[in-house]
């Protein structure tokens, strides 16, 4: 599982309000193209974001569905995108520096698909990287929120 932290420059309820946004979802996920349809429960348990992956004209409309979520804490996702199989992706919260500053955490792996094939370490590196441009555009999405 690939395995990734940053820190970001306001509270767990700041960074939450990004990730209950299931329309925000295309400016911070990496690959992420835009946004079909949200579930009206997102992110609930059972609640789908329905988006597509890839860049014009090579999209693939696919769905993340949230598997576990406690608000200000962790958001667990299954995230679809066939042909290439099926990927579990965990964010973690952790409030630091009396909750003004937060922790965010992204663990992913592929879960399913031709993904699951490659050797884990070939695997790990490509997630990696992608997860850090992730956090980073989290970070962009969240603190630019806070900005006077």
């Amino acid at each position: 599982m690939s395995t990734n932290t940053r820190e970001i420059a306001a509270s767990p309820a700041d960074v939450w309000k990004v990730l209950a946004d299931g329309w925000l979802y295309p400016l911070w996920v990496v690959g992420a193209s835009r946004m079909r349809e949200v579930d009206d429960h997102w992110p609930q348990v059972g609640a789908r974001l329905h988006h597509s992956v890839g860049s014009w004209p090579l999209l693939v409309d696919d769905e993340t569905e949230v598997v576990e979520s406690l608000p200000h804490e962790l958001l667990e996702v299954r995230a679809k995108a066939w042909p290439g199989g099926e990927a579990g992706v965990t964010l973690r919260l952790e409030p630091l520096d009396g909750g003004a500053r937060t922790r965010v955490t992204i663990e992913e792996d592929a879960k399913t698909g031709p993904g699951r094939l490659v050797p884990k370490p070939l695997r790990d590196l490509p997630l990696a990287w992608r997860n850090v441009e992730t956090l980073r555009r989290l970070a962009f999405v969240v603190e630019g929120r806070q900005a006077p």
